[in-house]
């Protein structure tokens, strides 16, 4: 049986759009090149670090919600630790009541949005 997980990374801040773009590609394709299942994928921006890794104070947040088998987040996380446009990772296996969090969250989003776009 799949497992549920969670994975964001903070890819370093000197990146262009593209190479962004491409980072977060690499590693949606590896995921699914490995037989994981996408579930959510969401790109938090630009943010500001809590404190300072490798000299800088921001980074790129992306986060990807997914289901594999547990033998995938090894391999995951040694391509993240080889990648250099990686500054941070953290994965996490989802229990049922956060999956079910994480769904309503998104649905009161959607509802948030499909009323926006009927008001305006």
């Amino acid at each position: 049986m799949k497992n549920q997980y969670e994975t964001v990374f903070i890819m370093t801040p000197v990146l262009s759009e593209e190479q962004m773009r491409e980072t977060v590609k690499k590693f949606h394709d590896f995921l699914v090149e490995k037989g994981a299942e996408i579930v959510h994928q969401e790109n938090w921006g630009l943010r500001k670090l809590a404190y300072p890794i490798q000299k800088k104070s921001s980074g790129f947040y992306q986060l990807f919600e997914f289901r594999a088998e547990g033998s995938l987040i090894n391999e995951l996380e040694t391509a993240y630790r080889r990648d250099e446009r990686i500054m941070r990772f953290l994965t996490v296996l989802l229990d049922k009541h956060a999956i079910a969090y994480n769904e309503k969250k998104r649905a009161n989003k959607a509802d948030a949005s499909q009323a926006n776009e009927a008001n305006n």
